[in-house]
């Protein structure tokens, strides 16, 4: 019951964009999310199975608590979550996001070539270990305080 209540409380914080790769992305009202493509004018959307990057706040509060200042975006996720161990999902699962955007999880973390600037400054990078990629498999818009529904495989 309580990981029922936990997915009823999941919500979108932020969304983000960026026109080039390897930079932080900058928050935006809402975003538009094409389906096989992604976020419309984000650098990394395309026809490719990292669409749209997700990670979580809590995430992004342990880097905090090691004296940085980070804030959504600045991991150049696409979509802040809030109240939702995304990662804990397996690859495969389908997510809503919203009212409109159906998206199917692709890959759990991703190999970092280059150690990031966070990684430097801190000893440590949550993106690896708990960022998620997924493809969009149905259009619509994202907002900020949109909810997010787990669907059934």
């Amino acid at each position: 019951m309580e990981e029922f209540d936990q997915l009823k409380k999941s919500r979108v914080v932020a969304v983000s964009i960026s026109l080039k790769k390897g930079v932080k992305k900058t928050n935006i009202r809402s975003g538009k999310f094409i389906e096989n493509h992604g976020l419309e004018n984000d650098a990394h959307a395309g026809d490719w199975h990292r669409q749209v990057s997700l990670l979580a706040k809590e995430s992004i509060a342990r880097i905090r608590e090691k004296g940085l200042d980070v804030n959504p975006g600045d991991f150049a996720e696409n979509i802040t979550t809030e109240g939702i161990r995304i990662w804990n999902f397996p690859v495969g699962t389908r997510i809503k996001l919203g009212k409109e955007v159906l998206a199917e999880i692709t890959q759990i973390g991703k190999e970092c070539h280059n150690r990031c600037a966070i990684y430097h400054q801190v000893g440590d990078c949550v993106m690896p270990r708990e960022g998620i990629f997924v493809r969009i498999l149905k259009r619509g818009e994202v907002k900020p305080g949109d909810l997010i529904q787990v669907l059934e495989k």
